[in-house]
């Protein structure tokens, strides 16, 4: 048993309005973009860099599903053993989608700002899904590889 002075009891009981300045809550709120994650961020730049290629594939680019990956998980491709891959091309078979997976943690590596961040996931998003579907990156984007995003 404990006594009402020990420190499991006060772990255990509520939390204390120390100074009369209220209990204390979170730092921002959602809606607050500081709450938004870096996680969360880097899904939004690969998913808006997918939402570009609609008007050049149209309805195909729907047939891709788009994930993000930490870190690559497996071994690499025969093709990737130059360096750390930034993405893979997973083809579809049978009823199984295409799947796209671009790596969160090898891509922000080699980005120094944001504006760069940005134009490193276009370009790997683009070469990915040109590879996909057989073609040339600056056929699928011009703006590939000339560090734009806009």
């Amino acid at each position: 048993m404990t006594s009402p002075g020990s420190p499991a009891a006060r772990a255990a009981g509520p939390r204390r309005d120390r100074h009369g300045r209220g209990v204390r809550g979170p730092l921002a709120w959602p809606s607050v973009p500081a709450m938004v994650s870096r996680r969360q961020r880097f899904d939004d730049l690969v998913l808006d860099s997918a939402a570009r290629l609609e008007g050049r594939l149209g309805t195909r680019i729907h047939e891709v599903e788009f994930a993000v990956e930490d870190v690559p998980t497996t071994e690499p491709a025969p093709w990737e053993r130059d360096g750390v891959p930034l993405g893979r091309v997973i083809p579809g078979h049978g009823r199984q989608p295409s799947r796209i997976v671009i790596y969160r943690r090898p891509v922000e590596a080699r980005a120094q700002d944001q504006r760069e961040l940005t134009a490193i996931v276009a370009d790997v998003v683009v070469e990915q899904v040109a590879a996909l579907f057989g073609m040339q990156p600056g056929d699928l984007d011009p703006r590939y590889g000339d560090g734009e995003t806009d």
